[in-house]
């Protein structure tokens, strides 16, 4: 066999994993440059990131932190919840959109879903609300699942009327656009209708830092307490010192050594390294948002024949989506296998697949604190979907293997 015909063949046996990060050289050079630098952490870099993603999502600040799971727990301080107060989370999420806020103390009530998008809607959060203790609740954090945005407009209307914060767990979206009716364009992380919005730069998201994450911010206040909760709830402003006598010398200069504990808090800084490799990867957003729409598409043509068999899962036009994840329902009970059969199946030829997600009213701690409310939609979106591999290094020919493979499985 010819060298370039072996490298073929191998390359097309190749384990293709569900997500993965695409690191190129000017990558790799930014982190060792980093590496070179008189910073790891808490350098000029973490800044320099900070501004470029508040330009990239339409933010006046954004403040990063160690992932995105920090982010969230970030978020809820900065807002004020705590003990005593209701968050409403829709359940098909990672948990930790839920965790983050209960562990600042407040107590969760699940929102559903559209069974075929997954998506929290208005009518799901009115639903959540009837459910809450005394109909009320102090915040709610909507999911962009899978890049796709919420209607926050439909959202914010319900929210507004009852003085309530919104959060939007945009770990998904980086780069989605909203639409709105009279063409106005609304990039997700501009908080047009929401308090706060998170992102993640776990390896699999559209930009990779190693671990990282981010809270987009409008509010300067906010921006204060964000900052305050990151380093260990500690402040090293002069204006904010309740201990003049100690911050100050005589001469009413600043001690240059003084900081004071506001509450206590934990450390979810992040470091120069990672954000070096985000400003090179923000760099190339565009590029691989377009890279994941092209597949997106190659993926719907291709599954077009499997109606209603195999279904991708339900767009709303208004979304201008930065795909994180591509996400198929599927009729499982009309194939006669069930789902782990399939997956089993699928890695057998190769290809990596996942399930997003458990619904998280489910999860054993969430069932036993709270009971298990009945939400139709998360289970019928979950027990249909698979999600199918998506990452800028994937090639259209990379899809038609995928689908064979799944033609394969369910005998189709």
């Amino acid at each position: 066999m010819h060298k370039s015909s072996r490298k073929l063949a191998a390359s097309a046996r190749a384990f293709l994993p569900y997500g993965r990060q695409l690191i190129e050289e000017d990558d790799i050079a930014a982190v060792t440059n980093a590496l070179r630098g008189e910073f790891l952490t808490t350098g000029p870099l973490v800044e320099t990131f900070e501004r470029t993603l508040a330009r990239t999502v339409g933010a006046r600040d954004t403040v990063a932190c160690s992932n995105g799971t920090a982010a969230l727990y970030l978020a809820a301080r900065a807002l004020g919840i705590g003990p005593g107060d209701t968050v409403i989370v829709p359940a098909i999420t990672f948990v930790a959109t839920a965790s983050a806020p209960h562990l600042a103390g407040a107590e969760i009530v699940f929102a559903d879903v559209d069974p075929d998008s997954g998506l929290m809607r208005a009518q799901d959060l009115e639903s959540a609300l009837a459910r809450a203790p005394h109909n009320h609740a102090d915040a709610v954090f909507p999911v962009h699942f899978a890049g796709q945005s919420c209607d926050m407009a439909s959202i914010a209307e319900i929210t507004q009327a009852k003085s309530m914060k919104i959060v939007e767990d945009a770990a998904h979206a980086l780069g989605t656009v909203w639409a709105e009716d009279d063409g106005a364009l609304l990039p997700v992380g501009a908080n047009t209708f929401s308090d706060l919005t998170i992102f993640s730069f776990h390896p699999v998201k559209t930009v990779a830092m190693g671990e990282g994450g981010a809270v987009s911010v409008n509010d300067p206040e906010l921006l204060k307490r964000l900052k305050r909760e990151r380093n260990h709830g500690i402040t090293r402003e002069p204006l904010e010192f309740k201990r003049a006598d100690a911050g100050f010398d005589m001469t009413g200069a600043v001690n240059p050594w003084y900081y004071e504990l506001e509450t206590p808090g934990f450390n979810w800084r992040i470091s120069d390294i990672n954000c070096a490799l985000g400003i090179s990867q923000l760099s190339k957003l565009q590029r691989f948002i377009n890279a994941r729409r092209v597949l997106c598409e190659c993926y719907d043509e291709l599954l077009a024949p499997l109606a209603p068999l195999v279904m991708p899962s339900k767009r709303d036009p208004r979304s201008l989506t930065a795909w994180h994840i591509y996400s198929v329902r599927i009729d499982f009970a009309g194939t006669g296998l069930d789902r782990g059969q399939v997956m089993r199946g699928m890695s057998a030829e190769g290809i990596g697949t996942q399930v997003h997600y458990i619904p998280v009213h489910k999860q054993p701690y969430y069932a036993q604190r709270y009971g298990v409310a009945p939400l139709p939609g998360a289970d019928a979106y979950y027990a249909s979907t698979l999600t199918l591999p998506m990452h800028p290094s994937m090639s259209e020919s990379d899809v038609v293997r995928v689908i064979a493979a799944l033609r394969k499985q369910l005998g189709a």
